[in-house]
């Protein structure tokens, strides 16, 4: 077999993967729209939503890590995120350099809103397809993302 012959899964992932780009693009243009009169952007309600996910304050680059992004990109965001009080920085007993990031009051409401938006919509995107299929491709996405993570963690050691 020539190493440009992708086997059945490679051909029927490569093809998944092409579709995901597309879903992502088009799921990232939904989500700005639908916050856009909040304020938001999908990439803001994303790290948002990732504040709230997390136990505890985290510091910037622990946030972009769990979300699998640049810590500078989400830095700016989260710069921009503070001028406009969504959120604050606290300091880090663990870490002088790296504070804390804190969702403001303000940030609460804004993310508990962007909530009530997102509740109906994405009933609506849900309506018709099944459960189990939903828990299904679930299931193999995350496989997907532990094989990605444990080949990247292999080019950084």
């Amino acid at each position: 077999m020539s190493d440009l012959t992708r086997t059945a899964a490679g051909a029927a992932l490569s093809d998944l993967v092409l579709d995901l780009f597309r879903v992502s693009n088009q799921m990232l243009t939904a989500g700005d729209r639908l916050v856009a009169e909040l304020g938001l952007t999908s990439v803001r309600w994303q790290i948002l939503g990732e504040i709230v996910a997390a136990e505890k304050p985290q510091p910037v680059a622990w946030l972009a890590r769990d979300m699998g992004v640049n810590r500078q990109n989400v830095q700016r965001v989260i710069n921009d995120l503070e001028k406009e009080g969504l959120v604050t920085f606290a300091p880090n007993p663990h870490h002088r350099r790296a504070s804390l990031v804190v969702l403001t009051e303000k940030g609460q409401q804004i993310f508990d809103a962007a909530m009530r938006l997102q509740v109906p919509w994405i009933n609506q995107l849900s309506d018709g397809l099944h459960v189990e299929e939903i828990k299904i491709t679930h299931k193999i996405m995350t496989a997907i993302q532990e094989k990605l993570e444990r080949d990247l963690s292999s080019f950084n050691s």
